[in-house]
């Protein structure tokens, strides 16, 4: 057979194989993409009614904005790689400069800029005059016996919380480290994983003599990462908001043929000749699929979808919807870990189908008129010291995006507050939507330092969702990587997503388009499924 005959019957064969995406994030539409661009006939399945995940956005008082995810980690270029390939790289935008602040401090000030030079929060020079404002000259001598102490042997502390603790006290640690953790990881310092939070610190300590000194050596090696770089330079956004990528991955899908289906809870995935069939509640028949027939026990749904949360779980069909099968010949799952759990582990021997609860976070938006915030009075955002407010973070979108400001106008603010942690219900749990915006208009005062009014509130909005569990959490690599291969072992199966790609779009990305290159090459070229 000559090759070009050979290229069309794969080209045949491609057309003919059907892929379900379960999940309709990034992680999901992503791994559509990669599917739909070899001719695959793909179905993206989303329990919700929009796709994105934590990329969304709200509308508050006439404005358009970003309500989970607002910019995209540069390193790799993985994520500017798709923008670029969608047709969007004239809108990539970089975040304002400077710093962000820390409040809550216990000394004569209450709030002051998050020093630069730093690691994760960890100072690399103690004794350097931003360090000192916030630590003290107290903090600052405890600081400095790290460079006395004799080093760490490499890997004898995986705790970042009980390092630095040990290292240069517990001042550096609750005023500096805490709130980065907290505010990036939504975790406490003493569950973070030195060599996954900071790789190659145990090292360079071990190379410098302390700890202060590793900072420093890691710092002096990265590229664009000399002490004094501002915080925001290693993220960008796009202008009008991150949705615009999910509009774009959406858009592409479809003019590959692709379908993107919301409203439809997949309740279950079982084998079936020739690969897989997902049973899902969905409103009413879709084309391509098949209702069942409630008469025959032997196809009658088994598993329900009530007890899941996010994308690909839902109600079930006794909602009033009906229950429809997807054949399919590989199925990949991108929805939240506690729905990926549920529906893999039936298929997946060894997966195991449940995990400790995921942090909740809560973030209200506001839009504010005061022109006391023209000047920034707190930079682009502000983190908090755990315990001293009920807000981890505020970003202050206005002074941190130049769309926003751009559409905001003339005196308008827009800040994002945020509330909830690892192991921390969010303050905002309970209320009504005008009490939380209430309080979240409290806590912007507190944060950025000037006594708001609540008749200058013209606007809110308020999401809530589950953060998947921080990849640097100490034992998370053995959880994930356990998963990553008991899933990569059943053909025709994958799954994507921030809780076994790490959270951010920069590891999410990257992940599941090898992912979705695994199934699609085993699909048309008998390429081994195995990772």
């Amino acid at each position: 057979m000559s090759d070009d005959s050979s290229m069309e019957t794969i080209a045949a064969h491609a057309h003919e194989t059907r892929v379900v995406i379960v999940g309709g994030g990034i992680g999901g539409l992503v791994a559509a993409l990669e599917c739909a661009k070899v001719g695959l006939q793909v179905t993206v399945l989303e329990a919700s009614d929009r796709v994105g995940g934590v990329v969304r956005s709200t509308d508050v008082a006439g404005l358009r904005l970003d309500a989970g995810a607002e910019s995209f980690a540069t390193r790799g270029g993985h994520v500017r790689a798709l923008i670029d390939e969608l047709g969007l790289a004239d809108a990539v935008v970089a975040p304002a400069g400077g710093r962000a602040w820390v409040a809550g401090l216990s000394g004569s000030e209450d709030a002051a800029p998050l020093p630069g030079g730093g690691l994760l929060g960890i100072p690399a020079n103690p004794w350097d005059p931003d360090v000192r404002r916030i630590i003290g000259w107290k903090g600052a001598w405890r600081a400095y016996v790290d460079r006395l102490r004799p080093p760490l042997t490499i890997g004898s502390e995986r705790s970042l919380g009980k390092l630095v603790r040990s290292r240069m006290g517990d001042t550096v640690l609750n005023a500096l480290v805490a709130p980065v953790t907290t505010g990036v990881y939504s975790a406490r310092p003493d569950d973070i994983d030195v060599d996954l939070a900071a790789p190659g610190l145990s090292a360079a300590l071990t190379r410098a003599g302390s700890l202060s000194g590793g900072v420093g050596l890691i710092l002096g090696e990265r590229a664009g990462g000399a002490p004094g770089a501002a915080p925001g330079a290693a993220v960008a956004g796009l202008d009008g908001g991150m949705t615009r990528l999910v509009d774009a991955l959406v858009a592409r899908l479809e003019q590959l043929g692709a379908r993107v289906l919301t409203g439809v809870a997949v309740e279950e995935i079982a084998s079936a000749p020739g690969g897989w069939v997902v049973e899902a509640a969905v409103p009413e028949p879709v084309e391509g699929s098949s209702p069942l027939d409630r008469d025959d026990p032997s196809t009658s749904s088994g598993t329900g979808a009530g007890s899941g949360t996010g994308a690909g779980s839902g109600t079930g069909a006794g909602s009033g919807a009906v229950s429809t099968r997807f054949p399919a010949a590989a199925v990949i799952v991108a929805t939240d870990e506690a729905t990926a759990r549920r529906l893999l582990s039936p298929v997946a021997p060894g997966l195991q189908s449940e995990v400790g609860p995921s942090p909740i976070v809560e973030i209200v938006t506001l839009v504010i008129t005061d022109a006391r915030l023209d000047a920034a009075p707190r930079g682009t955002g502000v983190l908090t010291v755990p315990g001293s407010h009920t807000a981890k973070a505020l970003t202050h979108s206005t002074a941190k995006w130049e769309w926003v400001a751009r559409a905001a106008g003339t005196g308008v603010h827009v800040v994002r507050v945020s509330f909830g942690a690892q192991g921390e219900e969010p303050a905002t749990t309970g209320l009504s939507d005008a009490d939380a915006a209430v309080l979240a208009l409290n806590e912007a005062s507190a944060l950025l330092g000037v006594e708001l009014d609540a008749s200058a509130l013209r606007g809110s909005s308020r999401v809530r969702f589950a953060q998947s569990q921080p990849a640097a959490i100490i034992g998370r690599s053995d959880v994930v990587a356990a998963a990553r291969t008991a899933v990569s072992a059943v053909p025709g199966l994958a799954a994507v997503g921030a809780w076994i790609a790490g959270t951010g779009l920069a590891q999410v990305v990257p992940d599941a388009r090898a992912e979705a290159d695994r199934i699609r090459r085993a699909l048309l070229w008998g390429a081994p499924a195995e990772a």
